[in-house]
Order: C-alpha cells, then sequence, then structure tokens
C-alpha cells in the first residue's frame, strides 16, 4: 500500500456503502449485532499504514470516524429510553467510537466493530454512571437500578402481568432490602424543579410545599428581647426564661425558687410590666 497517497473517498472501493451500516443480528456483543460488515474498512488499513507524523494522516483519522459516525447513532439509539436526549448520547458514543479509531491496531486480525462497540458501550455506561445522576449514589446501585428496569419489563412479559418485588428479587438474584434501596435509587436520577408547574394546575410546585414557619417570627422576638432581658434583675431574668422558654407552670416555677405560687405570678406580672416599659 503506497502511503503518500491522498486520502479521498474515492479510495474506497465501489463495492463498498458510503458508511457503515449493520447487519442483521446473528449473534451478541453486550446486546449489540455481532455480524458486521467486513472488516478492517480500507481506509483503516491506510491510516494504520500512514506514519505518526504524516499531514495526511489527519484527514484519514477524519474519514474513517466519518465513515463508522452512523454506528455511534446505531448504538446511542439503543439508550432512548433512559431519560437521556438521544442527541446527547450520540455524542458521547462518538467520543468512544474516536477513542476506538485511535486506539484500534490492524495487525490483530480483529475486526474494528467487535473492537468498538465494546469501547463506545463502555463510554455510553459510564456517562449514564458519572454523569447523569442527580444525587451520587453508591455504582453497584446505579448498576441494580437498570437491572430492576430491564428485570421489570422481561417479567412483565413473561408473567402477562406486574411481577411482586419478590419475583423482581429472585431474578436478579437479591434480597428485598437491596431491591428496595436500587428503587429509592432510582428517584435520585431526576429531581424535580420546585419552579415545575404542578400537574393539571399552575401552581408551580414551590407554592404547594411552602408551610408558613411560625418559629421564624418567635426567633426574631427572641432576638429582640435578649438585651432587654439583660438589663432585668436574675431573679426577674430566671422566672421569664423558665416560664416563656422552658414552658413551665407557675406551680412548677414556685417549686424551683421555693415560694409560692402566688408570689410568682406576682414576680411575673412586674417583670413583663418592666419589659414592656424598656420597649
Amino acid at each position: 500500500m503506497t502511503t503518500s497517497a491522498h486520502v479521498t473517498t474515492a479510495q474506497i472501493p465501489p463495492e463498498q456503502p458510503d458508511h457503515w451500516r449493520p447487519r442483521p443480528r446473528s449473534g451478541n456483543v453486550d446486546g449489540v449485532a455481532a455480524t458486521l460488515p467486513c472488516e478492517p474498512h480500507p481506509l483503516l488499513e491506510l491510516l494504520h499504514a500512514l506514519p505518526t507524523d504524516d499531514p495526511q494522516r489527519v484527514a484519514a483519522r477524519a474519514s474513517v470516524i466519518e465513515w463508522y459516525l452512523p454506528m455511534t447513532g446505531y448504538l446511542a439509539r439503543r439508550f432512548a429510553r433512559r431519560g437521556e436526549p438521544v442527541d446527547d448520547i450520540a455524542q458521547v458514543a462518538a467520543i468512544g467510537l474516536i477513542k476506538a479509531v485511535d486506539r484500534y491496531d490492524v495487525t490483530r486480525g480483529v475486526p474494528f466493530a467487535g473492537y468498538a462497540i465494546p469501547t463506545i458501550m463502555g463510554e455510553i455506561k459510564r456517562h449514564f454512571r458519572d454523569s447523569t445522576w442527580n444525587v451520587r449514589v453508591p455504582r453497584r446501585l446505579q448498576e441494580l437500578c437498570l437491572q430492576v428496569a430491564s428485570a421489570t419489563d422481561e417479567l412483565t412479559r413473561d408473567l402477562q402481568g406486574s411481577p411482586s418485588s419478590a419475583q423482581l428479587a429472585a431474578r436478579l438474584r437479591v434480597g428485598g432490602a437491596e431491591l428496595g434501596a436500587a428503587r429509592r435509587a432510582g428517584g435520585a436520577y431526576r429531581l424535580l424543579s420546585l419552579d415545575k408547574a404542578r400537574p393539571g394546575s399552575d401552581e408551580q410546585l414551590s407554592e404547594s410545599l411552602a408551610v408558613r414557619d411560625t418559629a421564624m417570627a418567635a426567633a426574631e422576638n427572641r432576638m429582640l428581647l435578649q438585651p432587654l432581658l439583660a438589663r432585668l434583675p436574675a431573679r426577674d431574668r430566671r422566672i421569664i426564661v423558665l416560664r416563656f422558654y422552658d414552658e413551665l407552670t407557675q406551680s412548677q416555677i414556685a417549686a424551683q425558687l421555693g415560694v409560692s405560687q402566688m408570689h410568682v405570678s406576682r414576680l411575673l406580672s412586674h417583670a413583663l410590666s418592666r419589659l414592656r416599659g424598656m420597649a
């Protein structure tokens, strides 16, 4: 093969299609068709033959990536029901394709698709594991959460009805507690925005969750009272704290101070009058 030839689409033999296309399945490689077009493509052979410092290598590499780019869309569509835009998944798959093109070794005799597909699938799965969860959960629970969804579909099809938790746990060979943890982890994948409208209403979710916190006003009053209480005699200050902070009855306060309940009542009234005068 002449390494100095310019890389153009004219170098692709006429019998080759314009782009990579999957063939019907006759096996399975991680759930993807194993019977694929003949490999490697002539452009891959040319890319491998070019020296690393050859200026034509950039064009050859771009041509190879473009020729196999439909593979990324084919694999990305397999994840279309995972809650992520297919275009975003396709971009991640394209990164996996670029890595596969750069690392592929023609001399090993391995079909490029057999090497590229696991590389691309790994990149997509890594993206789902590391970049799409709103709340970080252990990797084991992330993987089990996906397995729960797949097993639920399979059992629903087999049983012609919704499977029970026990049936799901038996299919996945996990305990009930682990299955429950995986289900709860699924709720951390996408968090609801508080600005989102409630179903069938124009009211925002934040408005339906908001409640009036009466303790906020009490906290403000406590801050205002602190400097005023400091100006009271120690016994009056203690009586007010016991009555309104510790919420003791006048009888309980009297027992602590060793005086009568009537005396506590008079002291409390006198202390409150002084506080009102200070305010």
